[in-house]
């Protein structure tokens, strides 16, 4: 810029673009900017992670005797997740950072959503009316499927990279589709947007039902009579300039609620009891941890893990013998071959566990070094969270130490009783089972084989009961009964 008495053109501005080999064309930038004072841009950094010591290094030189119109600009997308975060705490100390976050609510998705126009876009097309309204709608879509995301399953069965250039290309189809054709080609744009644009993201059926039918819903003829409701109290408005639109956002939306979205307000459950109990966590790590006050004195923190890994040492069972096991089976049928996979997998879990407690035991004595995964691990004792390390090899839970450990040792019991003799049990524990989806195999093949039937041609059916599995002597003729599931959102009526 001026004020800087700065002229740009294409020999003082260095812009690379970060990927495979592009590391020796970012340091001969580095090297010539701060000879002659240029501006270098290295865009997305966290993609040559094992290069950014170097870069660190390199940065560390030039910041002294170097021209003093040097400027270094770098970005890099969030991490998904604390462990992959990859950029050298040096380069993030000596930077001046420039977040940008997403939007949260419906309000603030629509208002960015329609950022990435202006009035010119709006005065494109020669059809202002039906190019205008059906933008509006886009945006609005856009809006709903970027923020549905954060009701978890209830909003998309998997997490999906919507982005801005999802709808800016949807605009771009919607404005040459409307030029070339007299007629409104309703069922095309819908099919353009909800199956390839957006739809090329989803890679599940019943997320790409609803995004189609969230379509069906906001892109029809009678958003052009102005008779159709984007939300329940928000009616899809007619031709305004691009300050209108804003304007009436701010104006007609109502308060934020899961009705936005076409939810029932108990969505929402979920979503704010996860963002209270992140809250409460983030609180709890603040905490001072030199020592906790106790009736009798001072107990360290140290003292509280000690105590905490030695009665999990104490109450942990051994492995399964693998060997021992395969001998006492007499045939491999597909419920020995279940039992002996989820065998296999909770010693790997259990392996693991040991093996960590252990280590942390003999740092905590000081007779081994202790290491960022032994701190990572004790400040995990020490708040009653699941350590990472062993979430990585166990079934997925949301449930506190305490109670993720008692779960464990109910599921090593079970194992143990159905290992015993190899004989189906009762009822199953379907919610025990590292791979439920294993066992559910199992009940079908045991039943194309007894009957010669083709297994790809079968369906599994579930009949309720009302008997407990008290109740239960002996495994029925047929299929099995399993016990352990839990209803979201609904329940039995008993009666």
């Amino acid at each position: 810029g001026r004020k800087l008495g700065y002229t740009f053109n294409n020999r003082n501005l260095h812009n690379v673009s970060l990927g495979q080999g592009q590391e020796v064309v970012a340091e001969q930038a580095l090297e010539l900017a701060a000879k002659e004072g240029h501006w270098v841009i290295l865009q997305n950094i966290h993609l040559v992670a094992k290069w950014l010591s170097s870069l660190e290094k390199q940065l560390e030189q030039q910041s002294e005797g170097s021209h003093p119109q040097l400027r270094i600009f770098l970005s890099a997308e969030p991490a998904p997740c604390p462990g992959s975060h990859c950029i050298p705490p040096g380069i993030l100390q000596s930077s001046i950072k420039v977040t940008s976050e997403a939007p949260t609510g419906m309000q603030a998705n629509l208002h960015q959503a329609l950022h990435n126009f202006s009035q010119d876009t709006l005065e494109l097309c020669s059809r202002e009316k039906e190019f205008r309204s059906i933008l509006f709608a886009l945006c609005y879509f856009h809006a709903v499927v970027a923020e549905r995301r954060k009701f978890g399953p209830q909003g998309w069965n998997r997490s999906y990279p919507f982005s801005t250039g999802d709808l800016t290309i949807s605009v771009s189809v919607l404005y040459n589709y409307l030029e070339a054709s007299p007629k409104i080609p309703y069922e095309d744009l819908r099919y353009l947007v909800g199956e390839i644009l957006y739809g090329g993201h989803i890679t599940d059926s019943w997320d790409r039902r609803l995004c189609r039918t969230y379509l069906e819903e906001f892109i029809k003829p009678e958003m052009l009579e102005g008779e159709l409701l984007l939300a329940p109290g928000f009616p899809i408005p007619g031709s305004m300039d691009y300050n209108g639109y804003h304007q009436y956002i701010d104006e007609a939306l109502p308060p934020e609620s899961p009705y936005l979205y076409g939810l029932h307000p108990n969505a929402e459950i979920g979503f704010l009891t996860q963002a209270s109990e992140r809250l409460f966590r983030e609180v709890l790590e603040l905490q001072p941890w030199d020592s906790s006050l106790r009736e009798g004195g001072v107990v360290t923190r140290e003292e509280t893990v000690r105590a905490l890994l030695e009665n999990m040492l104490e109450k942990l069972m051994d492995e399964f013998n693998m060997a021992e096991l395969m001998a006492k089976v007499e045939e491999r049928t597909p419920y020995v071959v279940v039992a002996l996979q989820e065998c296999e997998r909770m010693n790997i879990l259990t392996r693991e566990i040991r093996s960590s407690l252990q280590e942390l035991d003999l740092g905590l004595k000081g007779e081994l070094t202790m290491t960022s995964d032994m701190e990572s691990l004790q400040n995990a004792l020490f708040l009653d969270m699941v350590p990472e390390s062993w979430l990585r090899k166990a079934y997925p839970s949301t449930a506190s130490l305490g109670t993720w450990f008692a779960d464990l040792l109910t599921r090593i019991k079970e194992l143990e009783a159905w290992t015993g003799d190899f004989a189906l049990p009762s009822a199953v524990w379907l919610a025990g089972l590292f791979n439920p989806q294993a066992f559910l195999t199992a009940i079908m093949q045991v039943a194309a084989r007894r009957s010669q039937w083709p297994l790809d041609r079968m369906n599994l059916q579930c009949d309720v009961t009302r008997r407990s599995r008290e109740d239960m002597a002996s495994p029925p003729r047929e299929g099995a009964c399993v016990h352990g599931l839990c209803m979201e959102g609904a329940r039995w009526d008993a009666q």
